[in-house]
């Protein structure tokens, strides 16, 4: 279940980033709320994966994932287009998160 709670908690941490930007800087209310529930939501869920998984790894994808799929909405939503040293990048991110799930005896398997 822990990474069930994990992607949960990502799902979460992106709606809410993104909605941060959508606020304007907490002047529209709608999105404002979303990000304070977004982002309640998804600490909810880290604690509940933090039971089973260690911190360190569970911070590995939590953050490696949420940055590329915080980037890829950004792209469809807010046309803000990665450049090829950024998607560089967030290719070597979701390596070394892939790293760490495949190869390190502290990930839950």
């Amino acid at each position: 279940m822990g990474y069930w709670y994990l992607a949960i908690a990502i799902v979460a941490e992106v709606i809410a980033t993104n909605a941060l930007k959508a606020s304007n800087e907490f002047t529209r209310l709608m999105p404002s709320l979303i990000v304070v529930v977004g982002y309640g939501v998804a600490f909810y869920f880290l604690t509940l994966a933090l039971r089973t998984i260690p911190i360190g790894v569970a911070y590995a994808i939590w953050a490696g994932v949420g940055i590329v799929l915080v980037a890829l909405v950004a792209a469809a939503v807010f046309k803000q287009i990665p450049d090829m040293p950024a998607i560089i990048g967030m290719i070597l991110i979701v390596c070394g998160v892939v790293v760490i799930h495949v190869f390190s005896r502290t990930a839950v398997h």
